[in-house]
């Protein structure tokens, strides 16, 4: 498992990447005979395509320089929070559902620090997404 959030963000890119890389003058001639079978291939084409300018969209978005020296006490805070959340769970295991709501949020802001130093690349990956999945329509 990755240590944080974007850097399994950035394995999962990087995964599908080398697949449709690797695969999409195999994968588009198929995508081509399944139009006339099911046409809504190209629907999930382009689902695909919008989803990853909406992903592009919110990494830019994210600006942790922003928060300067503060990021760094945040980042304590934010892990005193999951230590105390993991130890609430045995207790309160009703409440398991909001407890990994909150670990979720603790989570994507714990790893705020290393974001900035992999930003070009999962906009990068996305990129070559966008370029592989546009090749399969045309």
């Amino acid at each position: 498992m990755a240590a944080n959030l974007f850097e399994e963000l950035k394995d999962s890119l990087t995964t599908f990447k080398t697949f449709l890389h690797d695969n999409v003058d195999t994968i588009k001639p198929i995508v081509a005979t399944l139009k006339t079978v099911v046409p809504k291939i190209t629907e999930l084409i382009d689902k695909l395509i919008e989803l990853m300018g909406k992903l592009k969209t919110e990494i830019d978005k994210i600006n942790p320089g922003v928060v300067g020296d503060g990021l760094a006490k945040v980042t304590e805070f934010t892990t005193a929070t999951k230590n105390l959340l993991d130890a609430a769970k045995a207790l309160l295991p009703d409440q398991a559902g909001p407890i990994g709501e909150v670990q979720d949020i603790a989570n994507v802001v714990s790893s705020l620090p290393s974001f900035g130093a992999i930003k070009d690349q999962l906009k990068q990956l996305i990129d070559e997404i966008v370029t592989d999945l546009t090749k399969l329509k045309t």
